[in-house]
């Protein structure tokens, strides 16, 4: 088993950043590559980036690249999403998942967080 739980959420206005912080506990964590998803309401959850398990390779949801960058501290077993230039439609919840390989759908997750609500205003 992998426990996560994201941290860091909040309220923002547009233009501005946010970092979350995902904490795993469990077993090892530099076995997993890790992911982070997020929902609105009424909608799906979609893939927003996903890091392996040395942090040498990363995937971008063609909404955030440029944008958000993914990344991890095997040593503190966390991962990271910096959120840059946020907008209102980057308003919703988002979880951290991890898989044993990188991956960008949600089947290939194994193991989910309870979620941190990101709101940008306008």
């Amino acid at each position: 088993q992998v426990q996560l739980v994201e941290s860091g959420g909040g309220l923002v206005q547009a233009g501005g950043s946010l970092r979350l912080s995902c904490a795993a506990s469990g077993r090892t964590f530099s076995n997993y590559a890790l992911g982070w998803f997020r929902q609105a309401p009424g909608k799906e959850r979609d893939f927003v980036a996903a890091i392996n398990w040395s942090g040498g390779s990363t995937y971008y949801g063609d909404s955030v690249k440029g944008r958000f960058t993914i990344s991890r501290d095997n040593a503190k077993n966390t991962v990271y999403l910096q959120m840059n230039s946020l907008t209102p439609e980057d308003t919703a919840v988002y979880y951290c998942a991890a898989s044993r390989g990188l991956a960008k759908t949600r089947g290939q997750y194994d193991y989910w967080g309870q979620g941190t609500q990101v709101t940008v205003s306008s």
